[in-house]
């Protein structure tokens, strides 16, 4: 038989409760997910073949504002071989960003760090992403070679655009697709903004967290497929990587479920076209192969 093609999914999270606790998981509506969940669980639940294919790689998302649990995130993926890069939190405001990016590099599995994140859809400003200080730790962050993944919210694409204009030569990808107002009258605003922040080469688009932007209980397909027609056309399938946002995504139906919807809207692509989308854009972004002969 065949070795089946591989999988990556491009975000996902995990978190030890009794280790570091996740404040925001005291929201309501958050029970289904408020306890401890590691790569384990996501195998677990992985446990649908998306197009042929089963899970080969992930991407560890982080959660929380804090440079200790990016040094555990290190820490996993050098021991798990599922995940194979990760992305982190550090404070771009700090003037010692570019030393405590290295200091993260020389920690054990320092080098699956492949890209930050902050969590700019909390941020009130409207343009946190270019104040000074920040943009002084994205050029810490370019300048090692690592990425940015931007986190936003549908009204923040303005600074998200900025950003990409800015900093060219900054490999970007946008999370969740900019959480699109689905089935709402802004659609039409998110849908122009995409394609304006898809006109700048080096930025591409997870297609991940959309169901958890519809309604939990009663989304169904005909509701996600106009935010992947738009995606399609802005970014190319070339553009796109697939992504669970596992376990986030069990608050509405959960990593199989998605996985099916996923398979469903690729049916009109090619081979070459969903190769893209579930493994070659997110294994480029993300270096994935870096360790391919590691011992």
């Amino acid at each position: 038989m065949s070795e089946s093609l591989p999988l990556v999914d491009a975000h996902h999270h995990v978190w030890d409760l009794d280790r570091r606790p996740q404040a925001w998981l005291e929201e309501p509506g958050l029970e289904p997910i408020r306890r401890s969940l590691g790569v384990e669980d996501l195998r677990r639940a992985a446990d649908r073949p998306l197009a042929g294919r089963r899970l080969t790689s992930t991407v560890v998302v982080q959660c929380v504002t804090s440079v200790a649990e990016t040094a555990d995130l290190l820490d996993l993926a050098g021991r798990d071989p599922l995940v194979g890069a990760v992305v982190g939190w550090a404070d771009l405001t700090s003037p010692a960003i570019g030393d405590v990016l290295d200091e993260l590099r020389s920690k054990p599995g320092g080098d699956y760090l492949r890209a930050l994140r902050h969590l700019v859809q909390s941020e009130p400003d409207p343009e946190w992403l270019q104040q000074p200080s920040v943009e002084r730790g994205l050029r810490a962050v370019r300048d090692r070679g690592l990425g940015y993944d931007v986190l936003i919210r549908s009204h923040q694409f303005d600074q998200a655009i900025r950003l990409a204009q800015r900093f060219p030569d900054l490999p970007l990808v946008l999370d969740h697709a900019g959480k699109p107002p689905i089935g709402q009258p802004a659609f039409s605003d998110w849908a122009r903004q995409v394609r304006a922040l898809a006109s700048h080469p080096q930025v591409r688009c997870k297609v991940s967290g959309l169901i958890t932007e519809a309604d939990h209980h009663t989304w169904t397909l005909d509701d996600i497929r106009p935010v992947w027609d738009t995606l399609l056309a802005a970014f190319g399938p070339e553009r796109l990587m697939f992504g669970s946002d596992w376990p986030v995504c069990v608050l509405a139906g959960g990593w199989s479920r998605w996985a099916a919807t996923v398979e469903q809207l690729m049916d009109d692509c090619s081979p070459h076209e969903r190769q893209a989308v579930l493994c070659d854009t997110a294994t480029a972004f993300y270096r994935l192969t870096d360790h391919e002969n590691d011992t």
